[in-house]
């Protein structure tokens, strides 16, 4: 080959792919591929998008003030710790080029959100994966890892896309037993959707020391993944070396005008949470009464076990036939599963019946 070469790093990457769309001949699509909110953006932040209309020629505020003031005053954080970034996914690979590079290792757990390996690899870290159990994160594992290059240990949780959650105490567990100079990287892209009473996002960790970012993002319970908005709150030095580095003008005019109205439309988390919990629980109680296993989950999807990467991969080329798009997860090393976002009630039903259907003809051919 002739031209620039890239590192040898970055050809070991596997870029990440998307949830599926379209479907070649289906004029009427059922997305449930990607976790996005069932009840699409609220009312609020569709207005807000369509007043800045006119003013796109301006540069947005390269601060983000006044989201980051809403995200304080939504969440009661101190706004002046809060970084806005273009998704979550930005913010994830400035902390792997800050805090990692050649020599470091970065820990994540092995069914992980795919962007720490991409982001990590990226800057130069070797990614190590813990093995996990039952497929939660296992912190003895996770620990067992930490050697003097570690720098950067990634826990999302819930997780995706597994949906499973690490209880509070294992969480501060993990952060006492790291060495002060790792960074724990909270990652809770799906924390509007937990109910359990003792569930903290990251904030107390984050509060507590210098040493643990929470991040999260407006592209699930808010309904605004196609505006690309993401933010951290950590302590005043990670906060300082994210400023330094981000894009001078990284969230666009219209993503911060529908996240600021996003954070105040009234009900919209509670209602969505009510929904997907319920939801999510009809679908668990269908397919398992199918005698297909459902991983539990904290999050706005499931995780469905078909016991073997044919069946799934049968059950998936079945749905797609019928409009309905799921997520396959044999980039996840989970090639016998396929993750199914929670929609709406409709939707929820026709991914019941379409795989009851599947079940029984595949009752008749044995």
């Amino acid at each position: 080959m002739s031209g620039p070469q890239p590192r040898a790093d970055v050809l070991k990457i596997a870029a990440y792919v998307g949830g599926e769309s379209k479907l070649p001949g289906v004029n009427r699509v059922i997305k449930l591929s990607s976790n996005e909110g069932a009840f699409g953006p609220p009312p609020s932040a569709q207005a807000a998008f369509a007043r800045v209309a006119a003013d796109l020629h301006r540069y947005p505020d390269g601060g983000s003030v006044e989201l980051r003031r809403a995200i304080g005053e939504k969440f009661g954080l101190d706004p002046a710790r809060i970084v806005c970034g273009t998704g979550s996914d930005e913010l994830i690979q400035h902390l792997c080029l800050i805090y990692g590079g050649p020599g470091t290792e970065i820990i994540a757990s092995r069914h992980g959100f795919l962007m720490y390996e991409i982001a990590g690899t990226y800057a130069g870290s070797r990614v190590v994966k813990a093995p996990e159990r039952n497929l939660t994160a296992d912190v003895d594992a996770m620990l067992a890892l930490v050697s003097p290059a570690t720098r950067v240990l990634f826990l999302a949780n819930p997780n995706n896309p597994t949906g499973s959650l690490l209880p509070q105490p294992e969480v501060e567990r993990l952060r006492q037993g790291l060495p002060p100079e790792v960074l724990l990287v909270l990652d809770a892209a799906y924390a509007e959707f937990v109910e359990r009473p003792d569930y903290d996002a990251g904030v107390k960790l984050v509060d507590a020391a210098d040493n643990t970012v929470m991040l999260r993002t407006f592209s699930k319970v808010f309904g605004l993944g196609g505006m690309r908005v993401g933010w951290a709150y950590g302590p005043p030095g990670v906060v300082d070396a994210l400023n330094r580095v981000r894009g001078v003008f990284n969230v666009n005019l219209a993503a911060q005008a529908a996240a600021v109205a996003a954070l105040s439309e009234p009900g919209w988390v509670e209602r969505n949470r009510a929904h997907t919990v319920a939801a999510r629980g009809r679908l668990a109680e269908r397919l398992t009464a199918l005698g297909i296993k459902v991983w539990p989950s904290e999050g706005n999807f499931s995780l469905v076990d078909f016991g073997t990467a044919s069946r799934a991969d049968a059950a998936n080329a079945w749905l797609k036939k019928r409009g309905i798009i799921v997520r396959a997860m044999a980039s996840y090393q989970l090639p016998h599963c396929l993750r199914i976002t929670i929609g709406t009630d409709d939707e929820v039903l026709l991914v019941c019946d379409a795989l009851a259907e599947f079940v029984a003809a595949e009752g008749r051919a044995a």
